[in-house]
């Protein structure tokens, strides 16, 4: 009994034969990468998730709340402020070249490779990717929360009262900014807000609509630095594997999901990914 039970899991493992893979990818029509922080992380990006996963005494988790906002945006603002300036000394690594890259070439023999990410930190278009469903909104955009209107908004800093402020020191103390002198809204000068999804809060439904859409018609499916432990994100390659479709998992260790992926690659993004998508 005990044998018969080993040869069930052993039958689960996903492979890492990356050669088995190009056969795979190359005679997909319509791939769909699935990414997360970890393709970011790459890139010097922090993914607040896990050890050393604060920003000063704050768990980030806790400040991306519309309650967190609502009791202390200037707080909040402090948080984003520090984010946006970080990612825009940032630059996209060879995971995300590796993507445009495939994206590109796909086009030109009429197949399709979309990218869904989970990222705020817009790295997937600097590096050149047009098919771009972005999940969770992006930090260089805004929302008034008076009239509703949103915006790009790349300026650093994105007011002058931010200007030198976020620090993740835990020992600089919150700058206390008075709400008056947040970013305000150039329509109505209602105060603005990050134009980012956050915990508690649902997803755009045209953009979940367009990603399922993708999901639904793709046959083969790369999960790319993510966990795939956050809704509804987490359903997405486990359903598309349940269609008997091809999962390929890209990330630094296994994740709760990787039994239920018919490959998995470990290691970084940066150097798996070109490989296998030969870019």
């Amino acid at each position: 009994m005990a044998s018969s039970s080993l040869a069930g899991k052993v039958r689960k493992q996903p492979i890492s034969d990356m050669a088995a893979f190009r056969t795979v990818f190359q005679k997909s029509k319509h791939v769909v990468a699935l990414t997360g922080a970890g393709i970011s992380a790459e890139s010097g990006i922090p993914t607040f998730r896990g050890a050393g996963g604060l920003w000063r005494k704050y768990n980030a988790q806790d400040l991306a709340t519309p309650g967190a906002f609502l009791a202390n945006p200037s707080l909040v603002w402090e948080f984003y402020s520090y984010r946006r300036d970080l990612v825009l000394s940032k630059k996209p690594n060879p995971a995300h070249h590796a993507l445009a890259k495939a994206e590109a070439q796909l086009a030109t023999e009429g197949r399709r490779l979309v990218v869904i990410t989970q990222n705020i930190d817009e790295l997937h278009r600097d590096a050149g990717t047009k098919n771009l469903l972005e999940l969770h909104g992006t930090l260089f955009r805004t929302r008034c929360t008076k009239c509703g209107d949103i915006a790009e908004n790349r300026a650093s800093p994105i007011c002058p009262a931010l200007a030198g402020k976020g620090a993740p020191d835990p020992e600089v103390p919150d700058a206390r900014i008075p709400e008056q002198d947040l970013p305000r809204c150039v329509k109505c000068a209602g105060l603005l807000r990050p134009h980012v999804v956050w915990f508690g809060e649902s997803l755009d439904p045209d953009v979940l609509m367009a990603a399922q859409q993708e999901l639904d018609q793709c046959d083969l499916c790369l999960v790319i630095g993510t966990s795939s432990v956050v809704y509804p994100a987490a359903m997405f390659a486990p359903a598309v594997a349940d269609r008997g479709v091809p999962v390929a998992e890209f990330n630094i260790e296994s994740t709760p999901g990787t039994e239920n992926f018919g490959f998995h690659f470990e290691g970084f993004c940066g150097s798996t990914l070109p490989k296998a998508l030969g870019v």
